[in-house]
């Protein structure tokens, strides 16, 4: 897959799935659509993830937009098959102190020391039977061990409730492509690890961290702000 190239190497992932009878619209394009993925709970989120540096209290918000999948760079597409976002900077920060991502080859080439490199995809698979999985999948590679220290309990606070967006984000997708489509099932995988439960530290290090599974949200809502968390 393409998210295997553009970030084989990574310590943190998070994958969800919902499987679906066949569906007449594309997918893919849904996903990359603003209005697909338009949510009002999640924009809730991110205003109360972004209020204390809107508040003055760090970070350089001031009036930018709220944090959307149009901060993510399009890094790469195969057909109808899989989309890869790419989004670079200190996520831990209160203003997720982003840096510029071009294009996929800026993506692979960023070395800054003390940042983390998230990649998110959206994949469609043909599973027996006739049906489809739609799929969505984040990886975090931090360059450094600083870097780590300082995402980790960021992943941590932020792991439930990204879940959810994740989930809430294949279901808005789904319905935007197929309103009638039928939801056959999910399957969810958080992981902090890559190997037996074991997380690979940038330095060769390891740490024994937990494997979460979060509860599912389907809602939706006909917003047109595009929210997204890293």
């Amino acid at each position: 897959m393409l998210i295997d190239t553009l970030l084989p190497d990574f310590q943190f992932r998070e994958r969800h799935q919902l499987l679906l009878e066949a569906v007449p619209g594309s997918l893919i394009d849904a996903a990359l659509q603003p209005d697909s993925t338009a949510d009002a709970w999640i924009r809730a989120f991110i205003r109360l993830r972004e209020w204390p540096a809107r508040l003055g209290l760090g970070g350089g918000l001031g009036q930018r937009h709220p944090f959307g999948i149009d901060n993510f760079t399009l890094l790469a597409r195969d057909g109808e098959r899989e989309v890869v976002l790419g989004l670079a900077g200190r996520f831990w920060q209160l203003d997720y102190g982003l840096l510029p991502v071009p294009d996929a080859a800026a993506f692979a080439q960023l070395n800054q020391a003390g940042i983390a490199r998230l990649v998110l995809n959206f994949s469609v698979t043909p599973v027996p039977g006739g049906r489809i999985c739609l799929a969505s999948e984040t990886r975090v590679c931090c360059n450094s061990r600083s870097a780590y220290i300082r995402f980790l309990p960021y992943w941590i606070l932020i792991r439930p409730v990204s879940g959810l967006i994740r989930r809430r984000l294949l279901a808005r997708i789904r319905d935007s492509a197929a309103p009638d489509a039928t939801h056959i099932g999910h399957v969810v995988a958080g992981e902090m690890q890559r190997d037996a439960g074991h997380d690979v530290l940038p330095g060769g290090a390891h740490a024994k961290l937990p494997v979460q599974n979060q509860p599912e949200g389907d809602g939706h809502d006909d917003g047109a702000e595009t929210a997204v968390s890293p």
